[in-house]
């Protein structure tokens, strides 16, 4: 087989140098732009200042305090995120984040893939690899979302029927793939929602629509992973494996190869 060509550094693609870290997997653009700012970040030997510095990537050496920036491997972990912590690096309210999960595990840096707000919980994923991230949180490619509801109240057909019709909201339209019953009690219900979008807040707010409060909402499964027994507040790393199986369906017939794991 013959090998492809590297294009001639001249034509190479160029990115701002904060992107490029945050590409390889060395922190968060925002975090890169901070390394910048301070001087940490060499481009050829030289100290560079400007987040949106051009550099083609796997043509010009990065150095971070001294040491040379290269990719890294891939890391995908899923956590079963408790109520009451934020998705997010810092909370501007000082509020507790999903960060404090991985207190003393000397884990390297990750990002949430999507987010489930304060109040819901359940299999929530974080990896270093940004672009990998935004292949499997597009809608286009990447996999259904599976939610486990619990409501006031006790469903009928026309409430099952009305969510996954959807309705338009504040210019938005909302609405669930497909919806179920679990199991019904007195005054509450389960109910199964599959979503095949991420939008803010989306479960609560359909249900808002039609006067239905939500007890609480857990996110049980991505594509075919399962949140399984994973106890509240733990995470593990996954496999290769299950990393290609969110790749499944109409993402892994066009994913390309680099989107593979490479754990």
């Amino acid at each position: 087989m013959t090998a492809t060509p590297r294009a001639p550094a001249s034509t190479a693609p160029r990115h701002g140098v904060a992107r490029v870290i945050s590409k390889l997997g060395a922190g968060s653009r925002t975090q890169a732009a901070l390394w910048v700012r301070d001087g940490r970040v060499r481009v050829n030997g030289k100290v560079v200042r400007d987040a949106e510095f051009p550099v083609r990537q796997g043509l010009d050496r990065i150095d971070i305090d001294g040491q040379q920036l290269a990719s890294t491997a891939r890391l995908v972990l899923m956590l079963n995120k408790p109520r009451g912590l934020v998705t997010t690096a810092r909370d501007e309210q000082g509020r507790d984040t999903v960060y404090s999960c991985f207190a003393g595990s000397a884990l390297p840096w990750l990002a949430p893939i999507g987010r489930l707000d304060k109040a819901s919980e359940g299999l929530l994923l974080f990896s270093n690899d940004p672009a990998w991230a935004a292949w499997i949180s597009d809608p286009k490619s990447g996999p259904d979302k599976t939610y486990h509801v619990q409501i006031s109240g006790r469903p009928d057909a026309t409430l099952l029927a009305g969510l996954k019709r959807g309705m338009v909201l504040d210019g938005e339209r909302l609405t669930a793939k497909s919806v179920s019953g679990l199991r019904v009690g007195d005054k509450n219900a389960w109910l199964e929602l599959v979503l095949d979008e991420g939008k803010n807040r989306q479960i609560r707010r359909l249900l808002a629509a039609f006067d239905v409060s939500v007890l609480r909402l857990v996110r049980v499964a991505v594509g075919g992973l399962a949140l399984g027994k994973l106890p509240k507040g733990q995470w593990r790393m996954l496999t290769k494996l299950e990393c290609d199986s969110l790749l499944a369906g109409p993402a892994a017939a066009t994913a390309p190869a680099s989107r593979r794991a490479r754990i």
